[in-house]
């Protein structure tokens, strides 16, 4: 009886206390996270819109509904409805079953519009803020931030009160039917005056709504049309449906007149069956039989002719929505015949050739430096550092701890002491120990540098696998680092984390987590900090809403030796008129900010990249101060900055098709290029490579993003792209064209003459019968002058083993293919050096000593071929103490030539 019913009431109590109290909590939670990253504009404006449009859209829509629920209740039903479900039962009044039912389903569509609208909070605000992006549409002559910023929350304005009015509609019109003022079906129908007046006038409304859907949304939205051979409003688009819409808009607003004198006139059925069948005749005719006969027997046999305007449209939408409208073309013979003195004057280019691919060197990192099972190294990242002062690109990965991993898997382990990563592990892109392993700059526990590049403050706390929350300073030492059968233990002294200060919060924490750990654990006082949302993605998109996040952040050492993440963010829509759409729809990006996060201290900065940018001129108004100019961020950081993967990856694919600019052109595909490919021990993969090259006419090397095009089904060479990342050059994109008439060697090409050169063929199936793996590098496209100088690293993994070794490399220019243990070699056989008797600048640090002096003559007497073996064999054993490997084998290499050489000399 009444217990179970008591029992049920108090759980359901529960249960409603616990939906209400948990968005509280992460609210209440959230506001102190945002109060540690120093960004509570951002949450305070969140929070304030959502919560007037919350409100707001939930008033209007209880009160319109509620309005038209009593009015469509008002006075007294002379003929109500009922129903018997037996001949003897009672007969059931469907009216107040509809009236009890009324207010439930009216609150539940109040609550839907208030969360609807809410979530539009970020539509408003740039409604709002709107900034003119300077350019208009071809066909409505609209700013073209009119469809970026306005046209969304139009949309989902006039949506949201359709839905409602049908909604009104719907609810009256089943009142009325309950009441007896309607009577149904037809040709029965009979409606009450004062109900007639009801509906017409919601019927009118509905069709005003219509009409300036029509007008404001849907006429628009003929420029991102897919009807054509291309994205945005096409010649049927334009000639037909255009004509079409703007036809269906005035019959909307006339049939709402119509519909009004109807009610009036008490004959609304009627002068709604009239208005339905011109809307509904109109929309068949010139929504769909006129625009495909149009198509068809029109545009279709003379296609290019009548859709020459909207291709032109469309190309130049594109290239402007994609920035392919400021790519600097250059045009470069392909001819230019390369020798010694060629690469010799381009060492800085020939010095930072990477040799060591991403996966071979993420896996002997993993092998080598990991040290401890709980480290990780989760990516590999490009970068060029400026090296006992030397312009050199590197490779590094940070040394991150995975909790999965560790041996005990606990509370206390995984939150209070093994809370952070341990440095990182940096290595040159070309040099090659004796094992052929990379030679490592940067390594070990604490992190040693054998360079001028240093690490102050190795701790990782915020990283790409720091996922879960930690606490520091607690009664638990934090665990740092291993040393020997030892671990040293730290205690956090940064700035980041929510201070845990009462019981109080230690309970909301311990509810958000769902951890009776944090309440219960002696271990955490009031001193103690929760750090959480410290994945860096995470992190950035939290505190950053209104931006998207490039895929592959990037750990940067800044001059005092401190680890900052970088992440490119863009700004992007899917409403440029006539731009071409990616996969997910976006048709407009820029690279606008970058945002800095420091590893240890977790502190956020963001700072606009791109202030020309109308959507981020937007967002600046929307949350003033939030963003900084990039004058603003330090220098060491600027000169880390580089051309983000995303963007080029998508401005690559699409400048293959729209570098052709001419409609006729473009239309029969004649000039398409394609990103060539190769398919080695991995799936294939897009030529991409981030280089330090010297561009043609250019003074000096920088840091660039590469790309080579092949023309559409041929292997030869078209073209090679570049996105530049230093200095005043940053963002600037570059085409060097080849002449259509030369023959240049493509990737795949180079690739089939290896894979055909007898001595290659041989070596590797040599090394593959003695039970090792062969691992062919990426292929390397390295531009020199107005030439092309292609390069394959081979790694060899031994059966069993983890640890690929970098035991050849290929070197392909022109017609020839030469193998050679080191590029060096490899070169010097291309171009003759080693007959000429001069070797080229080696690209070991300190070893411009041992290459720049001149060989010994020939006669030279015993007395002096001995000392020079003497002075040899001496430095070999300094580069050994030292620890530089490099400089040691380039030593002992010297030793044995030296020693022939004695041999033969009769020593």
């Amino acid at each position: 009886g009444r217990l179970p019913n008591r029992l049920l009431l108090i759980v359901a109590a529960l249960f409603v206390a616990f939906i209400a109290t948990t968005p509280l909590v992460v609210l209440y939670t959230d506001w102190l996270w945002f109060q540690e990253v120093a960004l509570t504009t951002v949450f305070q404006k969140e929070l304030l819109v959502k919560s007037l449009l919350f409100a707001g859209g939930g008033l209007f829509a209880f009160a319109f509904l509620y309005l038209n629920l009593r009015l469509a209740n008002r006075g007294i039903a002379i003929d109500p409805v009922v129903i018997r479900t037996a001949p003897t039962s009672p007969p059931m009044d469907l009216m107040s079953m509809a009236r009890r039912l009324a207010t439930p389903a009216i609150l539940f569509v109040t609550v839907v519009v208030a969360f609807s609208a809410s979530s539009a909070w970020m539509l408003v605000l740039q409604a709002m803020n709107a900034t003119p992006f300077g350019v208009s549409d071809p066909i409505l002559g609209r700013d073209v931030g009119f469809y970026i910023f306005s046209l969304p929350l139009l949309g989902a304005l006039l949506s949201t009160l359709s839905a409602l009015t049908i909604f009104a509609l719907l609810l009256c019109l089943g009142m009325y039917w309950v009441r007896g003022e309607l009577v149904l079906p037809p040709p029965r129908v009979r409606l009450d005056p004062g109900a007639g007046k009801h509906l017409g006038g919601l019927l009118a409304l509905l069709l005003v709504l219509t009409a300036i859907q029509i007008w404001t949304v849907r006429v628009p939205g003929l420029l991102f049309s897919d009807t054509g051979p291309f994205t945005g409003a096409s010649y049927t688009d334009i000639h037909a449906r255009l004509p079409a819409h703007r036809a269906l808009a005035v019959i909307a607003i006339l049939g709402a007149i119509w519909m009004l004198v109807g009610a009036a006139r008490r004959k609304l059925p009627w002068h709604a069956a009239v208005v339905a069948g011109a809307y509904f005749g109109t929309w068949i005719v010139g929504d769909l039989l006129y625009p495909t006969a149009l198509q068809k027997l029109v545009v279709a046999p003379t296609e290019l002719t009548n859709e020459t305007p909207q291709l032109e449209h469309h190309i130049s939408a594109t290239r402007r929505a994609w920035g392919l409208d400021a790519v600097e073309v250059r045009d470069i013979s392909g001819d230019a015949v390369l020798g010694l003195a060629e690469i010799q004057a381009n060492g800085p280019t020939i010095m930072n050739v990477r040799l060591w691919d991403r996966e071979p060197l993420l896996q002997t990192f993993g092998q080598l430096q990991e040290i401890r099972t709980y480290y990780d190294f989760v990516s590999v990242d490009d970068d060029r550092y400026l090296i006992d002062g030397t312009y050199r690109q590197v490779m590094l990965s940070p040394r991150e701890l995975n909790p999965a991993s560790l041996p005990t898997r606990n509370f206390i382990n995984e939150r209070l002491t093994f809370t952070h990563g341990m440095g990182l592990t940096l290595a040159p892109v070309n040099q090659v120990t004796l094992e052929g392993l990379p030679v490592l700059f940067v390594k070990d526990l604490p992190p040693a540098s054998s360079v001028s590049l240093t690490v102050t403050r190795p701790q990782i706390y915020f990283g790409e696998l720091t996922g879960h929350y930690v606490f520091v300073n607690t009664r638990q030492r934090e665990f740092d680092y291993p040393s020997g059968e030892a671990n040293v233990f730290t205690s956090y002294t940064g700035p980041a984390g929510v201070p845990i200060q009462s019981l109080l919060r230690r309970a909301l924490f311990a509810f958000r987590f769902g951890s009776k750990d944090i309440l219960l654990s002696r271990d955490i006082t009031n001193e103690s900090r929760i750090l959480f949302h410290r994945s860096i993605l995470d992190r950035a998109q939290r505190a950053y809403p209104f931006l998207d996040f490039d895929a592959d952040p990037y750990l940067v050492v800044n001059a005092a030796g401190e680890m900052k993440w970088i992440l490119d963010a863009y700004t992007t829509s899917r409403l440029y008129p006539y731009a071409q759409r990616i996969p997910g729809g976006t048709n407009y990006m820029r690279n606008s900010v970058k945002v800095v996060i420091d590893a240890y201290e977790g502190s956020l900065r963001a700072y606009v990249s791109d202030a020309e940018d109308p959507i981020v001129q937007t967002m600046a108004k929307v949350f003033p101060g939030v963003l900084a100019p990039l004058e603003e961020m330090p220098e060491d950081l600027r000169a880390h900055l580089r051309y983000p993967e995303d963007l080029y990856r998508h401005q690559v694919g699409l400048h293959s098709t729209y570098h052709m600019t001419d409609p006729q052109t473009f239309y029969n595909r004649e000039d398409q290029w394609q990103i060539p490919s190769w398919a080695g021990d991995r799936a294939a993969s897009p030529f991409m490579r981030r280089i330090v090259m010297r561009l043609p006419g250019e003074a000096r090397e920088e840091f660039i993003f590469m790309t080579p095009f092949t023309p559409r089904g041929k292997d030869n060479l078209a073209a090679w792209m570049v996105a530049r990342s230093d200095g005043e050059h940053y963002g600037k994109l570059a085409v060097f064209r080849f002449p259509k008439q030369s023959l240049v060697f493509g990737p795949q090409q180079v690739v089939n003459r290896i894979n055909q050169d007898t001595e290659i063929s041989r070596q590797v199936s040599l090394w593959d019968q003695g039970g090792s793996q062969v691992i062919r590098g990426e292929l390397l496209v390295i531009p020199i002058e107005e030439s092309l100088l292609y390069v394959q690293p081979m790694y060899l993994r031994a059966e069993g083993g983890r640890i690929p070794e970098l035991k050849r490399v290929v070197v392909a220019y022109q017609n020839r293919v030469v193998m050679e243990e080191t590029l060096e070699e490899g070169l010097e056989v291309m171009f003759g050096a080693r007959a000429g008797g001069t070797r080229l600048a080696s690209d070991q640090p300190g070893a411009e000593e041992a290459v720049s002096r001149p060989a010994l003559a020939a006669g030279s007497s015993t007395a002096e071929v001995l000392r020079e073996i003497q002075d040899v064999y001496d430095r070999a054993l300094a580069a050994q103490r030292a620890g530089n490997w490099a400089q040691y084998g380039l030593e002992i290499e010297r030793l044995g030539e030296l020693i022939r050489r004695g041999g033969t000399g009769g020593l």
